[in-house]
């Protein structure tokens, strides 16, 4: 046949592949038919440009085998409405839809390539088809929501019908051939249906009714199968994005419009229009619906305040065209589809409240309307016209090859002739020269809209980060986010661009006033910018988020950050190296205020700065008001423990310095929570005899880790109460109680002072129960009783804990009195053998119940050479040999035990030395996994040479 007569030589070969492989796809007897049918120029050259243009065009015909031939011998297939009542299953409704949607688009290429229908006919086609698939999938579905659940009806009684709107190019009934669909969902009134008046129904809230038809609905459009989709749908047009319900009634959708809507989301609704509906009524409830919008839409009167709005996203598409150079967009790069697109709709919003011609969707019907009121000049509408006819027939062109959701001229050059063949162009000249003539003339007129551009020469870093932002939620210009996003350093740029898009278009960002929404999106590209000089740009930006989530409601911490970039910088720093800082930041922003004084936030503090700085921040509130003291206790504490873990990350402190400052500052929150609780039981009770505010009479012991110097973050307060007043005598006040009382009263006001979980939490969770009998003794012991216990009653496991005790707070005598008479009991001779015997015991229980390692990891702490490893042998040492050396039970931390030991003779220099090495390796890897939130455990081949040496000298010692 001479098909390849109309065809130039250069895609006659594409054309016989693609003929002979319909033909073989369809047999013989197609074949004929359709070779006979040809039987004119027009026919067989339609036929070679529409093979020549879309595979997808043959693989259709491929599928459906007389499809070609009622293609060529017939004017118009149209669209039968499909008959659900023969539809049994969802499965077959959705072959059906998905096969009709594949017919029309075949049928819409071959139209157009033939010639026989203009682009307005071709978008009013598609647009069509959208229509009923839409309707027979809401049909469908609605009958099964009846069957299962009744109707669903008002609280009036009234049955509600569901009305879809179709936003943007179907609204305006403009789609193109792999276009998605914009829907939003809507139903007139609250309720429920009535299925509960009928046996086997279930009765549902119409919310959650329609929002299951609503999902039913968008998956037999959307998913796809084996025979494709129908459409893409997209749904984030609706209140409140994609945070928002799917599906609202009348009145939330007034309230949302009147209170919360945005300029861009006018902007959107200018083309909404009912496509879709179903339930009684549903015709006046849809002219109902759009009765309420059309008040936000279009104003009463010449609307300039949103000149400025239109004047920046004026700016926005300049730029963004600039910085992409988006010469091969047809669509988005200058002088394309988008930009006839905003000179029609910044008029149409702008005048469109006082000019009812202006209120009409499709925008091929606006052009005239504007010339007509003066707003365009004379021959500019059929200028706009023809041009953006010519884009809008290249996208059909450059969508058909593939079925695939594209403006962007193909790059190579065979299918750029391809292309210009298809549309009718003897070569891809003549159709470039066509665009750029077009394109000319678009750009002309889109830079004389609102007013004159103000150029630039240059787009800036932060005018990239702040197009990202204003518009990473347009599907269109998703790659080029991602390519952005993956230049900067996010990896993957995916699930950045994910984390950014569910900010914006979270409810709670959304619902913001003007003045802090301003801020936000002033903050927002300075911290993209920001985390990506970091080096794990993608973390710190996850890390940040829930803080950005917390403060959105008091925006003047996105001032702090937005006029303090070195605050900005070391917030992402800092929560990019610990979940732990970005976690308590984000629960109590106040402490961003720590963040001002740079030098101050790296600056290590000793004991008694952090001591003097709380004193001096509790002057600052009213000593009668207990709940305030017990916030700035918190608020103090918070913002010296993020000081803190700052400096670690940071390295401005070292591993045991970290530890020494946190113990420092549990010791001040110590003696000041002390000092309230004094204050309260005192005025209600008196003070025992000889006791005062200077000496209580009364000392808190530490043991574990506070009592080591060696608490992290997080850690819980092992402490032992102990006094030396007369238990029998009472206090002097007008509730006089026993002194035993007072004390007990004391202890309990000073953990109910730790532990109480304000709005900021609670200080710190405190563990008594290293107290004499532990839990079943008493909360509070007298010196004297402690001592007997400890000498008659005591475990050795008690003994080996009083290593690690030390007064920390209270009554400085008696303090140094418990302190005396830890050293003596600490220095009592032992059996040796009996001492080993009961050490390890005690630690093969421990290691038992407590021992997290395996084959694949390793606890550092309780783990064969781990950290409790090395503690019992500091501790059986300690205990074995402190009456021979006096001084190696003076401290109370394992490293200067060790380093005592050394000193005294009693253990080598290099096997001392080793086990402070490995005691600083696996606590550093402690505190870098706490600051991480991740567990105390470790790949199974890591430390192993640690873990050798302390098992080695464990056996020396104890084996």
């Amino acid at each position: 046949m001479p098909l390849t007569d109309l065809c130039p030589e250069q895609h006659r070969e594409l054309l016989r592949q693609r003929w002979k492989a319909w033909c073989s796809a369809v047999g013989e007897a197609q074949v004929t038919q359709v070779e006979n049918a040809l039987d004119s120029d027009d026919r067989q050259r339609a036929l070679a440009r529409s093979f020549v243009g879309s595979d997808f065009f043959v693989q259709q015909c491929s599928r459906s085998p007389d499809l070609l031939y009622r293609l060529v011998g017939e004017d118009d297939l149209g669209i039968p409405v499909p008959d659900l009542a023969q539809l049994e299953s969802e499965q077959a409704l959705e072959k059906s839809l998905r096969q009709l949607r594949n017919r029309v688009n075949a049928e819409a290429i071959w139209r157009d390539f033939a010639g026989q229908w203009d682009i307005p006919a071709v978008c009013a086609r598609l647009s069509e088809l959208a229509e009923v698939t839409i309707q027979a999938a809401l049909d469908w579905h609605r009958e099964k929501m009846v069957e299962r659940h009744g109707e669903p009806r008002s609280r009036a009684g009234e049955i509600q019908p569901m009305i879809v709107l179709g936003m943007g190019k179907l609204g305006a009934r403009e789609l193109n051939l792999s276009s998605d669909i914009d829907l939003i969902f809507a139903y007139p009134e609250p309720g429920q249906s009535d299925g509960d008046q009928y046996e086997g129904k279930k009765s549902l809230e119409n919310q959650t009714y329609f929002q299951r038809l609503g999902q039913r609905l968008i998956k037999s459009l959307d998913a796809v199968t084996a025979d494709g989709f129908v459409f893409r749908v997209d749904m984030r047009l609706r209140p409140y994005g994609d945070s928002g319900p799917l599906v609202s009634h009348y009145a939330a959708l007034e309230d949302y419009y009147q209170t919360q809507g945005r300029e861009w989301e006018r902007y959107a609704m200018i083309k909404a229009r009912p496509v879709a509906m179903s339930g009684e009524g549903a015709a006046e409830s849809a002219e109902e619906l759009m009765e309420l919008l059309r008040p936000f839409t279009y104003r009463r009167y010449i609307d300039f305040s949103v000149i400025e709005a239109l004047r920046e996203m004026k700016t926005l598409i300049q730029r963004q065209v600039r910085a992409r150079g988006l010469i091969d967009n047809i669509k988005l790069g200058r002088g394309g589809i988008r930009e006839v697109e905003f000179i029609a709709q910044a008029f149409q919003l702008i005048r469109g409240g006082r000019e009812p011609a202006l209120r009409v969707r499709n925008l091929l019907k606006v052009l005239p309307q504007l010339e007509a009121g003066g707003h365009l000049p004379e021959g500019a509408a059929a200028q706009l016209r023809e041009a953006y006819l010519l884009l809008r027939r290249v996208e059909h062109g450059v969508q058909a090859e593939r079925d695939q959701q594209t403006q962007t001229l193909p790059p190579e050059p065979e299918r750029r002739e391809q292309l210009a063949f298809a549309l009718g162009y003897q070569h891809w000249q003549s159709l470039e020269n066509a665009l750029v003539s077009a394109r000319g003339v678009i750009e002309r007129e889109f830079d004389e809209v609102i007013a004159p551009p103000e150029e630039s020469a240059e787009i800036s870093a932060s005018d990239h980060w702040e197009m990202l932002w204003s518009g990473c939620a347009r599907v269109d210009d998703r790659d080029l986010w991602l390519e952005q996003l993956h230049n900067a350093g996010y990896q993957p740029a995916a699930k950045a661009l994910e984390a950014i898009v569910n900010l914006h278009s979270d409810r709670i960002v959304s619902a913001l006033p003007a003045s802090s929404r301003l801020r936000l999106d002033q903050a927002m590209p300075l911290l993209l910018a920001a985390a990506a000089e970091v080096s794990e740009p993608l973390l710190a930006l996850e890390r940040v988020m829930p803080l950005l989530r917390s403060i959105l409601r008091r925006s003047a911490y996105l001032v702090l950050i937005n006029e303090n970039p070195p605050v900005l910088t070391q917030l992402l720093r800092l929560c990019s190296a610990s979940p732990w800082i970005a976690e308590q930041l984000a629960r109590h922003p106040i402490l961003l205020d720590e963040m001002l004084d740079q030098r101050r936030l790296l600056q290590p503090s000793s004991a008694a700065q952090i001591a003097d700085d709380l004193r001096q921040e509790m002057l600052r509130v009213d000593s009668d008001d207990l709940e305030a003291q017990m916030e700035a206790l918190r608020h103090f504490k918070q913002g010296q423990s993020l000081r803190i873990a700052a400096q670690e990350v940071t390295g401005a402190l070292p591993l045991m310095k970290v530890s020494d400052s946190l113990t420092w500052l549990a010791e001040a929150i110590l003696q000041q929570s002390l000092a309230l609780a004094w204050q309260q039981v005192t005025e209600k009770h008196g003070a025992p005899a000889g006791a005062s505010a200077d000496d209580m009479r009364f000392a808190i012991a530490a043991y574990g880790k506070l009592g080591g110097l060696e608490l992290g973050h997080g850690s819980d307060l092992d402490i032992v109460f102990v006094h030396d007043a007369e238990p029998q005598q009472y206090t002097d006040g007008a509730r006089s109680i026993d002194n035993l009382s007072f004390y007990t009263r004391l202890a309990q006001r000073l953990i109910h002072i730790l532990q109480t979980r304000t709005l900021s939490g609670p200080l710190y969770e405190v563990d008594t129960r290293l107290r004499p009998s532990g839990n079943s003794g008493l909360l509070v012991t007298s010196l004297t009783a402690f001592e007997k216990y400890q000498r008659e009653s005591a475990w050795t496991w008690e003994h080996q804990a009083l290593v690690r005790a030390r007064r920390v707070a209270g009554s400085e005598r008696l303090g140094e009195a418990f302190e005396a008479l830890r050293l003596t009991l600490l220095c009592e001779r032992r059996d040796e053998q009996k001492l080993r015997d009961e050490v390890v015991e005690m630690r093969n229980k421990m290691r038992a119940h407590l021992d997290k390692s395996n084959d694949q990891q390793f606890d550092l702490k309780h783990g064969p050479g781990g950290i409790v490893d090395i503690e019992f042998m500091v501790q059986y040492a300690a205990l074995a040999w402190a009456q021979r050396a006096p001084s190696i039970v003076r401290y109370t931390d394992n490293i200067r035990i060790l380093e005592s030991l050394t000193e005294a003779g009693l253990m080598p220099a290099h096997q001392a030395g080793h086990l402070i090495d490995a005691y600083k390796a696996y606590r550093s890897e402690g505190h870098r996994l706490a600051l991480q939130q991740l567990p105390g455990v470790v790949s199974g081949d890591q430390f192993e040479a640690e873990r050798k040496t302390v098992e080695t000298t464990w056996q020396q010692m104890l084996g």
